[in-house]
């Protein structure tokens, strides 16, 4: 009986799994006991659900008298083997024919029957000749697989010994097959392997890593994938192998391995659905941890300063593709280590995360360099910036930790001496008493150094905290001695009380001299406004009043000259608006110009801030005199005023001013005396004109204490060009407001009352000037454009807030210059363009802003409709 159930185990191990048709063990009763997976093909059950049912239960109804005929026939002996034709049922409910073969298995001592053993074949006319096909494609298949396979296929029995092995082995170990059959495979391991392969505890299916031996020596590494063969009592019968060569892929290992060693570089991953987590083995090590030895809480290998932040940096990296964090890595022993770590994310369809990659190394001994740098750097930064001369760092107890070459002269002591010794040594207990205590005034105290020989230094003291990582870990303590100083400042106390009674003296004369030409100048105003006059009293005042202003213009030059000279100019430091300050200058001069026919152009070139830093009142000191000079010198033409920004630093603004004439200009050979006091070119230049010839000369002494140069350019084919540069300083933000709260009550509006550059296009001479005086009246600056093309060249040329467009003009109308102005220029460099025509009837406003016009007035216009215009323009611009 045993040595029956041996052969048959055996035989269906051989051919039960791979048979290409069904075969099945029945009971006697009709019960499935086994079926192999042809037949579970067939049928469309898995080999569970047929061992829980009987023949019956999957047979046509019709065929399962049939199937018991079979069975009784084999049971009373009348025949060993009974086939039929039978139709089985479908696990999909369809059905399929096919000749089954039924036989008896008994016991061979008694010949009592054990079970029934099925042989199923799928029938149609040609069945039996696909089977049969099919049964020889498959052992040819299988001959090529074998022959042909690049891995190594064996076969060996319960022993180790070699009953088969592919051709494979030839290319792979340099051994022919004929050679390892009938071999025990453990004389191909390698020692150190074989240990740990018997070590292991076999199962029925396994992976294996472990070196062979090559014919010439040499050992490769191989992966092999078992299966275990048992007979019907469970012991090893045959083990199948598949071999593979794994040694360029186990070097790879082994150098990636060696390469995350050397940059404590460990990798893990993150099965976010199952909750799993796999580190490597360098990670393991990284972390001080055993290897597979994972704590239960993994929040504890982290810093407890940096738990609380796992959770938002684990949310960030779920939200990209890759992220990066550092973090603090708490060790077994209590030592930290810094940790990098890199991930990316892994999402499926439907955009969630599934997986976790990571890498993290260990950057402790980077962080602790980087840490020592900070440290180091800002200890320099604190002694660079605080230091005038002799540098004590004390620590938190005001012993001296280190200090420079001047304390040794300021002191006496050398270096290594100080080192150690108590500040108070030097400063006095109570001193250090007041620094310990941090007492903000402490600094002030300490005015003198003791000497080692006793006699004590005066110095100028600065005391400066050390901070490092935020926190107070002593001071320094920089002393400056000021013997010399001290002298100086005696020397400069008397020369200031000198210059104090030759300013007393100016102020003296300038009182005594503008206070009757005041009321000179005074008086002649009010005749002038305030009474009638005929002709010649009204020529007679006029010549009184033009003197008296020049005068009194020679008077101011006087002064400020002295001034200039003496040293004693105080510049200002405050917060203005460049803008304002030429609108001024050229309010006072515009009216000269236009006695006179003369037009002013403005130009502005790259934006500077609005607010800056500086003495507006010289600046236009400046202006008035060099456009006044070009308004004093031309007859005809025009006068051109341009401002350009060359660089624009961190805290600093430079600005090129330009203001050309075509007056009579300057021979060339004079240029080089024009700002020397007093000079004055020649009596061409001055027939007509007065002065004191010292305008240039203290423009030039201004324009130096504004940080700037003065220059003449060549001027062509007439005129002249003066140019000069100054220095502005930024304002931050806190100026800006300073600035608008300090305005008067009388200028509610703030910097909305800031005075505009406004263009006014319109080709009748009438309208011009009421537009024109109109806004003058109200503080604005203007220009006029007589046609439309001219309107858009000088839109392009300059910078302007506001233009007046009026919409019927010559060579270009308003609706053709404003709709080119408006594809020409950059929408934060367009001004608002307000239409400005005597057509009133419907249609013609919507005209005016599909040009590209922003708003539309209608004449006849008055001052307020002007000013309401302007206000509306000022909020949509802001």
């Amino acid at each position: 009986m045993q040595k029956v159930q041996i052969d048959h185990v055996a035989l269906f191990e051989q051919i039960h799994t791979h048979a290409p048709i069904g075969v099945a063990v029945m009971s006697i009763g009709g019960k499935w006991l086994k079926v192999n997976p042809a037949f579970c093909s067939l049928t469309g059950y898995t080999e569970n659900e047929l061992t829980g049912l009987t023949s019956a239960d999957i047979a046509h109804p019709e065929d399962i008298e049939t199937e018991a005929l079979g069975i009784r026939t084999l049971l009373e002996g009348d025949s060993t083997v009974f086939e039929m034709e039978k139709r089985y049922r479908t696990r999909g409910g369809g059905s399929v024919w096919t000749s089954t073969q039924l036989s008896l298995a008994g016991d061979e001592r008694d010949n009592k029957p054990l079970y029934i053993l099925c042989y199923i074949q799928e029938t149609s006319r040609s069945k039996a000749n696909a089977a049969e096909q099919g049964m020889m494609e498959a052992g040819e298949l299988y001959r090529l697989i074998t022959e042909h396979a690049w891995d190594i296929i064996s076969c060996s029995n319960s022993d180790g010994i070699i009953q088969y092995c592919s051709p494979s082995v030839r290319e792979l170990l340099g051994y022919e097959p004929e050679e390892v059959i009938g071999q025990s495979n453990i004389e191909l391991y390698h020692p150190q392997d074989l240990e740990s392969i018997q070590a292991s505890a076999f199962a029925d299916n396994g992976i294996f890593t472990y070196r062979i031996r090559h014919k010439d020596g040499h050992y490769l590494w191989f992966e092999t994938t078992t299966t275990i063969i048992r007979d019907e009592q469970g012991r090893i019968r045959n083990i199948f192998g598949i071999s593979r060569d794994i040694s360029e892929r186990k070097n790879t290992e082994e150098n990636l391995a060696e390469a995350q060693r050397i940059a404590a570089l460990g990798s893990w991953d993150w099965d976010i659905i199952q909750q799993e987590i796999r580190f490597s083995d360098q990670l393991y090590r990284i972390l001080n941890l055993d290897i597979g030895g994972l704590p239960d809480d993994l929040l504890s290998l982290f810093h407890p300063e940096d738990r609380e932040l796992i959770p938002r940096h684990l949310q960030e990296a779920m939200k990209s593709d890759s992220y990066s964090a550092e973090f603090r890595s708490l060790q077994p022993d209590g030592s930290v280590k810094y940790l990098n770590t890199r991930v990316s994310v892994t999402f499926d369809e439907s955009g969630a995360p599934v997986k976790m990659n990571g890498i993290t190394q260990d950057i402790t001994e980077s962080k602790k360099i980087e840490l020592k740098l900070q440290e180091s750097i800002e200890r320099y930064t604190s002694l660079k910036k605080y230091n005038h001369d002799a540098v004590l760092s004390l620590d938190l107890e005001g012993n001296i930790i280190n200090t420079n070459a001047m304390a040794e002269k300021l002191t006496g002591y050398s270096i290594q001496e100080m080192i150690g010794m108590k500040v108070s040594v030097f400063i006095g207990a109570d001193k250090l008493s007041r620094i310990l205590s941090d007492e903000i005034m402490a600094e002030r105290q300490i005015n003198a150094f003791n000497h080692k020989d006793g006699h004590s230094t005066e110095v100028l003291t600065t005391l400066a905290p050390i901070i490092i990582n935020k926190k107070n870990v002593g001071w320094y303590i920089i002393a400056k001695d000021i013997t010399e100083q001290r002298k100086l400042l005696i020397a400069k106390e008397a020369a200031e009380n000198t210059n104090k009674a030759k300013s007393e003296f100016l102020a003296m004369m300038s009182h005594e001299i503008r206070t009757p030409m005041n009321g000179v100048i005074g008086m002649t105003d009010l005749l002038l406004e305030s009474t009638s006059l005929d002709e010649k009293q009204q020529e007679y005042v006029q010549i009184i009043s033009k003197s008296g202003n020049t005068l009194l213009n020679i008077i101011n030059d006087i002064l400020d000259f002295s001034k200039i000279e003496s040293g004693r100019t105080e510049m200002l430091e405050i917060p203005f608006n460049i803008m304002d300050c030429l609108n001024e200058t050229l309010g006072i001069l515009l009216p000269r110009a236009q006695e006179k026919n003369l037009e002013i152009h403005t130009y502005f070139r790259n934006k500077w801030p609005e607010t800056l830093i500086g003495d507006p009142e010289r600046l236009k000191q400046v202006l008035m005199n060099l456009i006044g000079n070009a308004v004093k010198f031309t007859d005809n033409g025009s006068i051109a005023v341009s401002i350009e920004r060359l660089t624009d630093d961190d805290d600093q603004v430079r600005l090129k001013f330009v203001i050309k004439d075509t007056g009579i200009g300057i021979p060339q050979e004079k240029i080089k005396h024009l700002f020397e006091p007093f000079y004055r070119v020649d009596d061409f230049m001055i027939r007509k004109t007065e002065g004191t010839g010292l305008g240039l000369a203290i423009s030039k002494k201004l324009i130096g204490l504004l940080g700037g140069e003065i220059w003449v350019e060549q001027a062509e084919p007439q005129g002249t060009v003066f140019a000069f540069t100054v220095r502005l300083r930024k304002a931050g933000q806190q100026t800006s407001l300073q600035l608008q709260g300090s305005e008067s009550e009388g200028n509610a509006q703030g910097s909305n009352q800031q005075a505009l550059n406004i263009l006014i296009a319109e080709d009748n001479k009438v309208n011009q000037l009421v537009l024109q005086k109109m806004l003058e009246s109200q503080g604005h600056l203007t220009s006029i454009a007589v046609n439309g093309s001219e309107v858009v060249q000088m839109a392009e040329a300059g910078s302007y807030d506001i233009i007046f467009m009026d919409v019927q003009m010559p060579v270009m109308n308003g609706l053709e210059a404003a709709e080119m102005i408006k594809r020409t220029l950059p929408p934060e460099s367009c001004p608002y363009i307000i239409a400005v025509t005597a057509n009133a009837l419907k249609g013609d406003q919507e005209k005016c802003l599909a040009a590209g016009m922003d708003a539309y007035m209608s004449k006849p216009i008055k001052s307020a409709t002007i000013a309401e215009f302007i206000e509306v323009a000022r909020r949509k611009t802001s």
